[in-house]
């Protein structure tokens, strides 16, 4: 139970966290720096802005995607194993989709353009790739010992 209660805090609290950074920038706040820009934009895909040909069914298939997810965690009784992290991962993403609902878009901020300009991101993106790694780091000392035992 108490697992449970981390895995919808720590996403409910990812989803608020998210969301009131955002609305800043969707205010206006703006700051731009030699290296790093924080300014809005909005991701009408996913990643990399894949997939924004898809208009608005991709909100409809993120839609399904993400339940299907939590219906299987909590089936297979992984969020029991991982609830921190897929508490951040599931988060991130769900406050991701409520922006495609709400915006039309993901509201992206963080903007890094210094030798390279890498794709624009925001907290919700930082929390899936913690959630993603974080699992993929215990899973993988997981079974390094059991196969060491």
């Amino acid at each position: 139970m108490r697992r449970l209660a981390v895995f919808f805090l720590v996403l409910v609290g990812t989803f608020v966290i998210d969301q009131g950074i955002k609305e800043i920038f969707v205010l206006g706040y703006d700051w731009q720096s030699p290296y790093l820009s924080l300014e809005l934009h909005y991701n009408k895909g996913v990643a990399f802005s894949m997939f924004a040909f898809l208009g608005s069914y991709l909100k409809w298939l993120q839609a399904l995607l993400i339940a299907g997810i939590i219906a299987y965690l909590f089936v297979s009784g992984l969020v029991k194993r991982h609830a921190f992290a897929l508490g951040l991962l599931l988060g991130g993403a769900t406050s991701n989709l409520y922006d495609r609902f709400i915006h039309e878009g993901v509201v992206d901020y963080i903007y890094w353009h210094h030798w390279f300009n890498y794709p624009v991101f925001n907290y919700a993106d930082i929390a899936v790739v913690i959630g993603v790694g974080w699992i993929a780091w215990a899973e993988f000392f997981s079974h390094t010992k059991e196969t060491q035992a």
